[in-house]
């Protein structure tokens, strides 16, 4: 009865309280949510991952607690405590705040660094507490977060940095300010010695940390409806005169404009950290060796002939899977190219035939969708991300249609927007950073045409992609599954091979536009599929591609599963060919496929 009785108090007391966009946490027996404005136990609270339970709006989380989320229980050790507060402004009072502050929270400073292990990786972590100044950045956060990344890099170890900040250190001036040129430089030498670098965006992050290490990372995770960006809501409304749209800098809004990887969910967060470093090991820090430069000649010798008989029972597979994919027609006339260009041209428009996102999931099961161009916007019509392939790490991309009206709509029938070219750039210089090999997936009838599109440089997007991947230093496979229209088609397709599937096409542009231009009657279409020379048979002959995958009469999505089966050996004896080259190799050999043409 004394507890209902508190609750109505704290209740009737909360409706007099302003109702923030985030859950505080005030000390106490209860905790209120001032997203919904439940009033709860603090310890259903902090039991429920700081999480409430009546709307599951997010609290935001000590720094030790969220320590204890992400890590393998014993395995954090703390670096660099004890470190000595200066006050660079000499400003008043402001000495006075930090010991308070540390007798209240028993924080140190804004943020918390050391080593650790997540699901057995190990990692260098740091974690801002908001509790602290709202973890604003001064000179001793900066530096702290600046030492574990110089450790990490000395160590040849990943970073996971918690970003929780108001921004710049206010009391601390201009000294606050060069934090951020200094976590951003130590950073960049991270990178440069081919290290990974997880940034986690949690409620709010703002100011000179959104300018500065927390928007640097390779991947870039965010807490669900975390607020994140560079100017306050408040500072901008004043300046602009105008009302902020609702979920404006929340996490989903840069989601939506291409500037985060994935909203991951605390409960879900220490199984996602994982599978990222999982995907990110080195064979050093498994404690294998490189060992092939070093064996005898005998080894060397064994392991060609133990290759050949491989290769020999995989052509033999190959042949079966082929015949059974090809099913009732005569497989020889598969590899005649029987049937004429239209109605292949009609085949790989088909509404029913897979699209860029089955062959994800049918090829790679434990694929992680990456999300953004990091400049304006996530495209729906290229879908791309890490997945494992036979043990490995691979890089995949997918120019995706819709399986419905709606979806197509949103994917812009698989026509990409700058953004999209943009998106696919990034993951593949990541790819190439972290020795990765890019398998592209293309199904496009061209690049979007619109005046957006034009405005954010559409030209410029796909002349980038082609002017990056003519030397990129990872194996890379492109597979016209569908359509390859055009430029649309050619800048995920600058490849080491490029296949096609037995009914995809690959032209200049669409035999519409081709009869429209030369001939001014786009009703010549069907003339023009012959004259254009763009199936798979054909460009085998010209020498544009390398390999034809056969398919099923009936080709859907339910029907897939043969292709994937040739696709997986074909996909795993390319590679295998691909890793035996140098980076330098694999550049030179590249452009000098284009040079023959």
């Amino acid at each position: 009865m004394k507890l209902q009785n508190m609750f109505k108090k704290t209740r009737k007391r909360n409706r007099h309280v302003s109702n923030h966009s985030h859950p505080e946490v005030p000390e106490g027996l209860l905790r209120k949510c001032n997203k919904c404005n439940a009033v709860i136990m603090t310890e259903d609270v902090e039991n429920g991952g700081y999480i409430c339970p009546q709307c599951q709006g997010y609290f935001r989380m000590p720094s030790g607690k969220r320590l204890e989320s992400i890590l393998d229980a014993g395995s954090f050790e703390e670096w660099d405590r004890g470190m000595t507060v200066c006050n660079p402004l000499h400003f008043k009072g402001y000495e006075e705040k930090l010991c308070s502050l540390r007798e209240k929270t028993g924080l140190e400073e804004a943020v918390v660094t050391g080593k650790g292990t997540i699901q057995g990786h190990s990692a260098v972590v740091g974690v801002c507490d908001g509790r602290f100044l709202m973890a604003s950045m001064g000179k001793v956060a900066g530096e702290k977060i600046t030492r574990a990344v110089e450790r990490a890099t000395e160590e040849k170890l990943p970073i996971v940095l918690f970003a929780c900040s108001g921004g710049a250190r206010m009391q601390e001036g201009i000294v606050s300010l060069m934090q951020m040129a200094k976590t951003s430089a130590a950073l960049k030498r991270h990178s440069d010695a081919g290290l990974l670098y997880i940034s986690v965006l949690t409620d709010p992050t703002m100011g000179g940390v959104t300018a500065s290490f927390a928007m640097l990372g390779d991947l870039i995770l965010a807490e669900p409806g975390a607020r994140i960006g560079f100017a306050g809501p408040r500072v901008i409304e004043q300046t602009i005169g105008e009302k902020l749209p609702k979920g404006f800098q929340r996490a989903e809004f840069l989601l939506e404009h291409g500037f985060v990887d994935r909203i991951v969910e605390r409960k879900e967060m220490k199984t996602v950290l994982g599978q990222i470093l999982q995907m990110h090991r080195s064979p050093l820090q498994d404690g294998k060796e490189i060992q092939e430069k070093t064996e005898p000649f005998e080894m060397e010798e064994m392991r060609g002939i133990q290759k050949n008989q491989k290769t020999q029972k995989t052509q033999k597979i190959q042949k079966k899977e082929k015949q059974k994919c090809v099913g009732n027609r005569r497989e020889d006339s598969m590899e005649q190219g029987a049937g004429n260009a239209w109605n292949r041209v009609c085949i790989s428009r088909k509404k029913d035939r897979p699209a860029g996102s089955d062959y994800l999931t049918g090829l790679f099961p434990d694929f992680l969708e990456l999300h953004g161009d990091r400049v304006f916007e996530d495209d729906a019509a290229v879908i791309g991300g890490l997945a494992v392939f036979h043990g490995k790490p691979v890089t995949v991309i997918a120019q995706a249609k819709g399986k419905s009206t709606r979806e197509n709509v949103k994917r812009h029938f698989g026509m990409p927007s700058p953004g999209g070219y943009r998106k696919a750039l990034r993951l593949m210089k990541q790819a190439e950073k972290f020795h990765r090999p890019v398998l592209c997936f293309v199904d496009t009838p061209g690049a979007f045409c619109g005046l957006e599109a034009e405005e954010r440089g559409q030209g410029e997007a796909i002349a980038r992609n082609l002017f990056e991947l003519s030397s990129l230093k990872t194996p890379v496979l492109s597979v016209v599954i569908g359509e390859g229209g055009s430029g649309g088609a050619l800048a995920m397709a600058l490849a080491d091979e490029v296949w096609m599937l037995e009914n995809a096409i690959y032209s200049i542009l669409s035999p519409e536009g081709f009869a429209s231009i030369l001939w001014k009657d786009s009703k010549r279409a069907e003339e023009a599929a012959e004259v254009m020379k763009l199936t798979a048979f054909d460009l085998k002959e010209l020498g544009m591609i390398e390999q034809i995958i056969p398919e099923p009469e009936e080709f859907t999505a339910d029907t897939m599963g043969e292709v994937c089966k040739i696709l997986d050996l074909k996909i795993d004896e390319f590679l295998k060919k691909q890793e035996v080259l140098s980076p330098g190799e694999l550049a030179e050999r590249r452009y000098e496929r284009f040079r023959r043409m």
